[in-house]
C-alpha cells in the first residue's frame, strides 16, 4: 500500500520545525547586538593605519540579492600578464578579540543558509551593513594584490589593510559573460587560464549542478542550476587568493590551512572500476582532473561518474600549525596548498587566517589573539561544517517530501548515480529529487523508470522502487 503523510508546503514558513530541531539561534544576544551597534555608531578607528585605495574601480559579483558582500575585485591586463586587486571585508576591524561578537561567532562558526532566511555568523548591522562591501560605500578592507604572468601563474602576492569603495554590485543573473563590466573585462581570459591550470594541477572538480530551493506560487520547489562560466571564473579568483595565503603561511610556518589528503591507491582503483562499469574510457596516464574535464555533463554516465568522484573529496578538514609544518599541507581537491581567507563575513576561520597573512606580509608578529585561537579553530570549523551540511540536506529532503507528498504511485524517469546490491542512489529528471531506490539490476549511469512508493513528510523521507 502506498504510504503518505501530508503537510503544508508554504513559502511563508515551513522550516520553523527544522530550525527548532537543529536548535538554530533565532537572534543575537543583546550584548552582541549592543557591541555591533556601538562600533557602527563610532567608526572613528576603522580608518586608522589604512592605505587609501578608494580610487580602484572595484566591483562585487555575487548571486542575485546578496547582501553579505565579502569580496570586490578589479582585474587589469598588464604587459606580460595580469594584476588582480581583491578586496576582502575586514571583520577584524569590527570584532574585538574575546568580546561578545567574537564569542558568538566562535559558537556559530559560519552563516547558515535556509530557504526562508539565513542564520548569520555576525549581526546583520555588520554582515549586511557596515562590514559588507556595498556599492558606493567606503569600507575597511583587506586588499590583496596579485601579480600573474601571461599564463595565469601567480608570480607575487601582497596583502595590506586599506579603505576601498566598490563602484558597482554585479550578479550572475544579469552580468553578460560575453561583455563583462570593464572592471572584470579580463575575467573570462584569466578565469579560463586558471581553470586550465587547475586541471594541470590535478584539481578534482565534479561538474554536478546545484539543486536549489525557491518559492513558486506560494510553495517551496526544487530546481536544478548548472554552474555558469562566470561563476566558475569568479571562483578561480577566490581560489587563487586562498592559494597565495596558504603559501604565505607555509613559508612563515604558522597558519590555518584547508587540507585534504591525496586519495589512496585502493580508492583510485575503485574509481577506475567505476569508470569501466559506466563505459567511460580512461586512457593510461590521464589524471582524474583531465578525465573530468573531458566529460560531457549532459550525459547520464558523466553524472554518475561525477558522483563517484566525490568520494575523493571526503576527509577535508582544517590543519593548524605554529613553528613546524604538518605532514599534509595540500588540498587534493584543489591540487595545491589552500586556505580560507575570502569570506570572513560568512565563515569564522577566514578572519584569523587573514590576520596571520597580514602579519607575515608586514614582517610583524602574528597578534596574540589570532595565534591563540589557531588550535581551537579546526574543531570549531569542523563542527560548523557538519551542522551546515546536515541543515542543507534536511532542507532539500523536506522540500522533496513536500513536492512528492501527493504523487505516491506515480512513475518517474531517473538516472542511477551509485548502485550497491539491490539499492541505488538516483536523481529524478523532474523534479530534481535525489533519493534511494530499491530493485534489482540497477545500472549505474543509466536512465531507468522508478515508482514512488512512500512519502513521510514528517521524517523527510521518500522511497522509490524500480518500475
Amino acid at each position: 500500500m502506498p504510504h503518505v503523510v501530508t503537510s503544508t508546503n508554504s513559502a511563508d514558513g515551513g522550516f520553523a520545525r527544522l530550525r527548532a530541531e537543529f536548535e538554530l539561534p533565532e537572534d543575537f544576544d543583546p550584548a552582541v547586538l549592543a557591541e555591533a551597534e556601538g562600533v557602527v555608531m563610532d567608526p572613528s578607528g576603522l580608518a586608522a593605519d589604512r592605505a587609501d585605495a578608494t580610487d580602484l574601480p572595484l566591483v562585487t559579483l555575487d548571486p542575485p540579492g546578496a547582501k553579505d558582500l565579502d569580496q570586490a575585485v578589479l582585474i587589469e591586463r598588464r604587459f606580460g600578464g595580469f594584476l588582480v586587486h581583491y578586496a576582502i571585508a575586514d571583520l577584524a576591524a569590527f570584532v574585538a578579540p574575546g568580546g561578545p561578537i567574537d564569542r558568538e561567532a566562535r559558537r556559530r562558526g559560519q552563516t547558515l543558509y535556509l530557504p526562508d532566511g539565513t542564520v548569520p555568523l555576525h549581526p546583520p548591522v555588520l554582515s549586511e551593513g557596515a562590514a559588507s562591501l556595498l556599492p558606493r560605500e567606503v569600507r575597511p578592507a583587506v586588499l590583496w594584490t596579485l601579480d600573474l604572468d601571461r599564463d595565469g601563474e601567480l608570480t607575487h602576492a601582497t596583502v595590506r589593510r586599506a579603505l576601498v569603495r566598490s563602484t558597482d554590485q554585479l550578479d550572475y543573473a544579469t552580468e553578460d559573460p560575453a561583455a563583462p563590466h570593464p572592471s572584470i573585462a579580463a575575467l573570462p581570459e584569466l578565469g579560463t587560464l586558471r581553470r586550465e591550470l587547475a586541471v594541470r594541477r590535478g584539481a578534482v572538480e565534479p561538474q554536478l549542478p546545484d539543486r536549489i530551493i525557491g518559492a513558486n506560487g506560494g510553495d517551496w520547489v526544487l530546481g536544478m542550476r548548472p554552474r555558469t562560466r562566470l561563476e566558475a571564473w569568479n571562483a578561480e579568483i577566490s581560489l587563487l587568493t586562498g592559494m597565495a595565503a596558504a603559501r604565505m603561511m607555509i613559508d612563515a610556518k604558522i597558519g590555518l590551512l584547508r587540507t585534504l589528503p591525496e586519495p589512496d591507491a585502493e580508492t583510485l582503483q575503485w574509481l577506475r572500476g567505476a569508470a569501466r562499469a559506466l563505459g567511460i574510457d580512461w586512457p593510461a596516464g590521464t589524471s582524474v582532473a583531465e578525465l573530468l574535464a573531458g566529460l560531457d555533463p549532459a550525459q547520464p554516465e558523466s553524472m554518475a561518474f561525477y558522483t563517484d568522484t566525490t568520494r575523493l573529496l571526503r576527509g577535508a578538514g582544517y590543519t593548524t600549525f605554529d613553528g613546524e609544518l604538518p605532514e599534509v599541507v595540500t588540498h587534493a581537491g584543489i591540487g595545491a596548498p589552500y586556505a580560507h581567507v575570502t569570506a570572513p563575513i560568512r565563515r569564522l576561520a577566514d578572519r584569523f587566517a587573514t590576520e596571520v597573512c597580514l602579519a607575515v606580509n608586514a614582517g610583524e608578529p602574528v597578534p596574540a589573539w589570532a595565534r591563540a585561537a589557531l588550535t581551537e579553530l579546526p574543531g570549531l570549523m569542523n563542527a560548523s561544517d557538519l551542522l551546515a551540511a546536515r541543515v542543507e540536506k534536511a532542507c532539500l529532503d523536506q522540500v522533496e517530501a513536500w513536492m512528492l507528498a501527493d504523487r505516491v504511485g506515480e512513475t518517474f524517469e531517473a538516472v542511477v548515480l551509485r548502485a550497491e546490491e539491490n539499492r541505488a542512489e538516483i536523481l529524478l529528471a523532474d523534479p530534481p529529487v535525489m533519493a534511494r531506490c530499491a530493485g534489482e539490476n540497477l545500472p549505474e549511469g543509466r536512465r531507468i523508470s522508478v515508482r514512488l512508493t512512500a512519502v513521510d513528510v514528517d521524517k523527510r523521507k521518500v522511497s522509490f522502487e524500480r518500475a
